[in-house]
């Protein structure tokens, strides 16, 4: 059985970390190292970096800077925003990168994810998927730090993906992130059903029980979680001392507190 796996997402804009409400992400948290850092030392099993702008900005990824944070990063390290091309992932991994994520380039260019399966493994792919509700009540998939609706559904989209060479899926509700009132149980559990590969659910973790209902009742293998750890004071260590007295295996690096 896979251990479950609690992993922080930072979010970076302009040389800075920001957190919102539904991909608004207009408030600002500090700076990536600084919190890199700060993980390095609260038990974390991954951290997700991911450049928020580069998409819609049509920039390429930083390479320099994520050099600067692999450099202090002492867990694996997922990094994605504005990767297109396989040569650009090449870099990344060069860098320091463990992990590539990759969202808005898979709907336009698909063999994205198999080229760099092929080159570099499935375990360096994770598949990014956001999606939010449309007027309907239908899951549907978005694109651009989530500001176009592609008209996909998730369930379908994952399975491709999955089909293509993708190791993981990044599972995000936008309608949920940020608030802090829970994950989306019931599209985390039909994409979970649909694939054979770790799913990390992410968006609206509020606290422990949170994380502990996404995974005995959704069937996710890791939580992604910002909010929670920006603006409470609940701790990785404590995430994972929770879903442990409730049964879940997790990986046992971290410390007891009294």
């Amino acid at each position: 059985m896979l251990k479950v796996r609690v992993i922080p997402t930072l979010l970076w804009k302009d040389f800075g970390l920001v957190k919102g409400v539904g991909f608004d992400s207009w408030r600002r948290v500090g700076a990536v190292l600084p919190a890199i850092k700060v993980y390095n030392s609260r038990d974390v099993d991954e951290l997700i970096v991911v450049d928020i702008t580069a998409s819609n900005e049509k920039n390429s990824p930083d390479h320099e800077s994520v050099a600067d944070f692999a450099e202090e990063c002492f867990v694996p390290l997922t990094v994605g925003g504005g990767i297109t091309r396989l040569d650009e992932v090449l870099h990344l991994l060069h860098a320091g990168a463990d992990k590539v994520a990759i969202n808005t380039q898979a709907y336009t260019d698909p063999n994205l994810i198999d080229q760099v399966a092929a080159k570099f493994g499935a375990q360096c792919v994770v598949a990014s998927i956001d999606v939010k509700l449309d007027a309907n009540g239908l899951y549907k998939c978005c694109s651009h730090a989530g500001s176009i609706d592609t008209g996909k559904d998730p369930v379908n989209w994952a399975r491709e993906l999955v089909d293509r060479g993708a190791g993981e899926i990044l599972l995000t509700s936008i309608d949920r992130d940020g608030t802090m009132q829970g994950y989306d149980l019931a599209l985390t559990e039909q994409v979970t059903r649909a694939v054979n590969v770790p799913v990390i659910a992410s968006g609206g973790a509020g606290n422990y029980q949170h994380m502990i209902d996404i995974v005995t009742q959704a069937g996710a293998s890791a939580v992604a979680a910002a909010s929670i750890f920006h603006f409470t004071e609940q701790t990785p260590a404590g995430a994972k001392q929770a879903m442990k007295a409730a049964g879940i295996a997790i990986r046992e690096n971290f410390v007891s507190y009294p």
